[in-house]
């Protein structure tokens, strides 16, 4: 998804698409670097890279989060990699060539990227993003939750998601396990729109309920 704008106008654009669930890119950002550094602990020393990095919002919270881990990523956006924080670019490598990428990444994150690409696509895509893992490497895939009425709005509402087409997550999950990927661990997340925020703790309870306004799929190489 080619965008010509400069960051500022791309996060004002995303937060008038958010507007359904009442939060800002910002939240869903800083939600993910949290859910990440959860889950490969604060002291992580290896090798990330953001499939679909866009112009490094994700990396932005990341960073500080885990110091110690090198951030990569790829985005078919030019435009976009353009738009990313110098200091993130001068500590890793962001590119549109897959080639200049490595091939034993530690994780492998692609946050809400795959309702933009073709169904037809989506199968190769996994297959070659495993291929780019270590030995004992993770893929986590986040994505927009069909089942969610106030997530299929935000996708509506959204200039940025215009020719979107949303996946759900049993579909993906039999992709996953067509490129050979097997336990994959499938959680809900962010159940509650702003409005509702003081029930946020509930959250990790939930994770089951497929209602939450987005998904999650872990799973190792």
């Amino acid at each position: 998804m080619e965008f010509d704008k400069s960051a500022s106008e791309y996060n004002k654009i995303l937060n008038g698409a958010l507007t359904a669930s009442g939060y800002g890119w910002d939240f869903f950002a800083r939600y993910k670097a949290r859910f990440i550094t959860n889950l490969v602990g604060a002291g992580f020393d290896g090798k990330i890279l953001d499939y679909g990095c866009g112009i490094g919002n994700l990396e932005s919270f990341l960073k500080p989060l885990l110091p110690k881990a090198r951030l990569d990523g790829h985005d078919v956006s030019t435009e976009s990699l353009q738009r990313i924080d110098p200091s993130l670019l001068h500590q890793g490598v962001f590119t549109s060539d897959m080639q200049r990428l490595d091939a034993n990444y530690d994780l492998i994150v692609v946050a809400n990227v795959f309702h933009h690409i073709v169904p037809t696509s989506r199968q190769a895509t996994i297959e070659t993003l495993r291929e780019r893992l270590g030995s004992a490497g993770r893929l986590i895939i986040f994505e927009h939750n069909p089942l969610n009425p106030l997530t299929r709005l935000s996708v509506r509402l959204s200039p940025i998601d215009k020719n979107a087409q949303l996946v759900s997550a049993k579909p993906m999950m039999t992709m996953m396990r067509r490129a050979g990927f097997s336990e994959i661990d499938r959680r809900f997340i962010v159940f509650f729109p702003k409005m509702l925020s003081w029930l946020q703790p509930l959250e990790p309870r939930l994770s089951w309920l497929p209602l939450g306004a987005q998904y999650v799929l872990i799973s190792k190489k």
